[in-house]
């Protein structure tokens, strides 16, 4: 298990270094089209000027002047365009769909058009001093010059979008087989982590304590084994679960820990109605809870209270697992006992699915209590998860004592 705060993790298959190529790559790729494109603009707007420079012959020599003009024209475009990824990251255009970003593109482009056209112009005729033509008039002119840096700045940002939605799916279907890998995944980590093999021989050990002892509750203790491995193996094929199986599985988990730890452990509940239709990854809750039940429980002789509070939040599934102890105790055996991956690989599966917005956070809240809240974000998530197939059940209760 994890002791500590896990609100930082990093999802797994995650190569830092394989994404900080792909922002370099993205950055020579905007650069060289810059370049190119613009150096393009340039010897497209010294050939018309050429063309147009004597209007009796159709043509003429430019003078350095007016290379230095055009060269001034374009440069003030590359400008104004590279700057304009500021205003777009910072608004949040990337993310839009095209009905809502064609208006959006058109304005920017009119604007864009509007700086370009009074810097160039500005230039031209109040720097460098020529005079206006005679057959223009100066307002004529400017609106223009405002038309022929629209279209311009238009197509700029059609091959700027074009190339980032794009880039969105890529990296929409990069997260989806990252999700698909994961909940594979758990298939192992379910069997190995979450009903790991000394849970396991736990149990056995007290059920056959029962067998002469209590023979009844020795079949119910072997019926809960049973409904737990049948959900993990069911669970592992599954993206996410009803928070109201998830309970039913912690009451099996918790009825055996009971049968070894008897009086000592005791549970308490406080689950709104309307958090039992939410789902979650499975085995996210019963990571919770045996995390409780090992560092908050199993160390203390006199036992303890494992506390479970679920409600919405924000239209958000928020959940608290709380138990007695202390977090540096619990680094302590941690560090010496554990691979330190229950909770980390849950957060892992949880922000996979559920985005970034996803937490679990362990920290200190009493002087002797150890809380874990977690945050589900409904969003990304299905809410209508069909259950799992089970056995029938009664309607959920503690399986141990309720304060």
């Amino acid at each position: 298990m994890y002791g500590g705060t896990v609100s930082d993790s990093v999802p797994p298959f995650e190569n830092i270094l394989v994404d900080a190529n792909r922002q370099r790559a993205r950055g020579r790729l905007y650069v060289i089209c810059q370049l190119v494109g613009f150096t393009l603009l340039f010897f497209a707007q010294l050939f018309f000027a050429h063309f147009f420079k004597n209007p009796d012959t159709g043509y003429g020599s430019l003078s350095f002047t007016d290379v230095l003009t055009q060269f001034h024209s374009v440069f003030v475009g590359l400008i104004v365009t590279h700057f304009s990824r500021r205003y777009i990251d910072a608004w949040g255009w990337k993310e839009h769909g095209w009905l809502k970003l064609l208006p959006r593109m058109v304005a920017m482009a009119i604007a864009m058009a509007v700086v370009w056209t009074i810097l160039a112009q500005g230039w031209y005729f109040g720097v460098m001093r020529h005079e206006f033509p005679e057959n223009i008039l100066p307002p004529l002119l400017f609106l223009i010059g405002i038309l022929n840096s629209s279209f311009i700045t238009m197509g700029w940002l059609s091959v700027y979008f074009i190339y980032h939605v794009f880039d969105r799916f890529n990296r929409s279907e990069i997260a989806r087989l990252r999700l698909a890998a994961v909940v594979k995944e758990a298939e192992l980590r379910a069997l190995k982590s979450q009903v790991n093999p000394h849970f396991i021989f736990n149990s056995l050990n007290s059920v056959r304590a029962l067998i002469d002892e209590d023979p009844q509750r020795a079949r119910s203790a072997v019926t809960q084994l049973a409904n737990m491995l049948r959900y993990s193996l069911q669970s592992g094929s599954n993206q996410t679960v009803p928070f109201e199986d998830e309970l039913t599985v912690v009451n099996d988990y918790l009825a055996l820990e009971q049968v070894r730890h008897e009086e000592r452990l005791r549970l308490k509940l406080d689950i709104a109605p309307g958090t039992l239709r939410r789902v979650l990854p499975p085995m996210l809750l019963q990571t919770l809870v045996e995390n409780a039940v090992k560092y908050g429980i199993s160390t203390r002789a006199s036992g303890g209270e494992v506390s479970i509070a679920a409600r919405i939040e924000n239209h958000d599934l928020l959940i608290e697992v709380r138990n007695p102890g202390h977090l540096s105790e619990r680094r302590d055996r941690v560090n010496s006992e554990s691979t330190g991956l229950g909770l980390r690989n849950a957060l892992d599966r949880l922000q996979l699915l559920c985005g970034d917005d996803a937490t679990i956070d362990l920290r200190q809240t009493g002087a002797d209590e150890v809380t874990a809240t977690v945050v589900v974000p409904q969003s990304n998530v299905d809410l209508a998860s069909p259950r799992l197939k089970a056995e029938p059940r009664a309607t959920l209760k503690p399986a141990l004592s309720e304060r």
